[in-house]
């Protein structure tokens, strides 16, 4: 009998055992996934916490009701790896060993990594909405915020779901015209990218979007502490706040730097497109624990396991793996009033505007606002429980298509 291995049962690892349940020989092979998590969380919803549209009930789920029978779930914290011996530590002394491994332990937010951030402000202050404590505790801040400088920060990239601070922005900034409050209110996003996002044609679409909402923009900020209501950059500029909702440092687990497999922020190094760790021909590392140049997003994880159950059944069989990940990823962009944007995109094409699936009919626009993007956003809260999660068939194709797609005339 043989074991796979799988640390972490967040989103990419329960998609990845929910498909290999099906594929692999139950008398050949065991499964096994390490999690020290008893609850699994709705990440997307996140960032709707802090305008009171979800509930914890909502968000969370028992993480064993999501793998598959005869999936073993090994509750603990993974303390090293060690590849030459094909063997997992966990941080109670436990050793587990493995024919193959997949590495699906995430990124998390490390505000321990800027100074100043976790000091007498923190949870009072200085908030972020990327963990269930951190949305809740917002919730109730917002709630009491009679005005002043709204700061909305982004320490450094690459972070999960790269869009979700400026989904706050927007959200915010339709929260408090809902309260009749917006002018007691200034909104001024701060983050280390040169524009509003990433690559050009989505960064001025969406730095047009801040402008016309009033929403100050503050680029090439890189943050070295947090002082007296101020966040401070390198260069020594300084922008004071009233509120700050800041997005942390996020790094991978660490256990992945003490077992010499990651980059600086502790992301596992592997081939972009078929996952595979350099030097290793039996580990690899999934969705946001792997160092990709795409979105650490849901989707990305979810094309990235297409790509990946398919290579791993011709590699164990002994076979040259011939599928390739090409970093396909797609995220609604919650704008605010019931309205949202869709972007896709891979490692290649940036996000462009046209419709998406289908050229000219859509039904969904890229890069425009429409209340249909909206509905597909919320929609997705019951696709990833009943679809995504169990890794059944979504009417999506695994690489990015060209389809309904332009670029603008420049």
């Amino acid at each position: 009998m043989r074991r796979l291995l799988v640390l972490g049962a967040g989103t990419a690892g329960t998609i990845l055992v929910n498909k290999l349940s099906r594929r692999l020989s139950k008398t050949e092979w065991d499964i096994a996934v390490v999690d020290g998590s008893r609850s699994h969380v709705y990440q997307p919803g996140l960032v709707f916490v802090p305008f009171g549209r979800y509930e914890e009930a909502d968000l969370m789920r028992p993480t064993r009701a999501q793998l598959p029978a005869g999936v073993s779930l090994i509750e603990g914290e993974v303390e090293l790896v060690d590849p030459g011996s094909n063997l997992v530590r966990l941080v109670d002394g436990t050793e587990i060993e493995y024919d193959q491994l997949v590495i699906a332990t995430g990124t998390h937010p490390r505000p321990d990594q800027t100074e100043g951030l976790m000091g007498d402000g923190w949870r009072t202050d200085v908030h972020e909405f990327y963990t269930h404590e951190g949305a809740f505790a917002l919730r109730d801040r917002l709630t009491r915020f009679a005005g002043g400088d709204l700061v909305v920060h982004v320490s450094e990239m690459p972070i999960k779901c790269p869009v979700a601070p400026l989904e706050f922005a927007f959200l915010a900034d339709a929260h408090f015209r809902g309260k009749g409050m917006r002018d007691k209110v200034t909104i001024t996003y701060v983050t280390p990218l040169p524009g509003a996002f990433t690559k050009p044609i989505a960064g001025a679409h969406l730095g047009g979007m801040l402008e016309s909402r009033g929403i100050g923009l503050e680029p090439d900020f890189m943050v070295e502490h947090v002082e007296d209501g101020a966040l401070v950059s390198y260069d020594e500029r300084s922008i004071a706040f009233d509120l700050l909702v800041t997005v942390p440092v996020n790094m991978g687990a660490p256990f992945v730097g003490k077992s010499g497999l990651g980059d600086e922020l502790d992301h596992v190094r592997v081939d972009p497109h078929n996952f595979l760790v350099p030097d290793t021909d039996n580990v690899f590392a999934i969705g946001d624990a792997a160092a990709l140049p795409t979105s650490k997003a849901g989707s990305s994880a979810h094309f990235a396991v297409d790509v990946f159950c398919e290579n791993f059944v011709e590699h164990i069989d002994g076979h040259p793996m011939t599928h390739s990940y090409d970093g396909h990823a797609n995220c609604f962009v919650e704008s605010g009033d019931g309205k949202a944007l869709l972007i896709d995109f891979n490692y290649d094409t940036e996000p462009l505007p046209g419709s998406f699936p289908f050229a000219g009919v859509g039904p969904m626009r890229l890069l425009k606002e429409t209340r249909l993007n909206h509905l597909g956003k919320l929609a997705f809260e019951p696709v990833y429980w009943n679809v995504l999660l169990p890794g059944r068939w979504l009417p999506i194709s695994t690489d990015m298509s060209m389809t309904g797609k332009h670029r603008p005339e420049s």
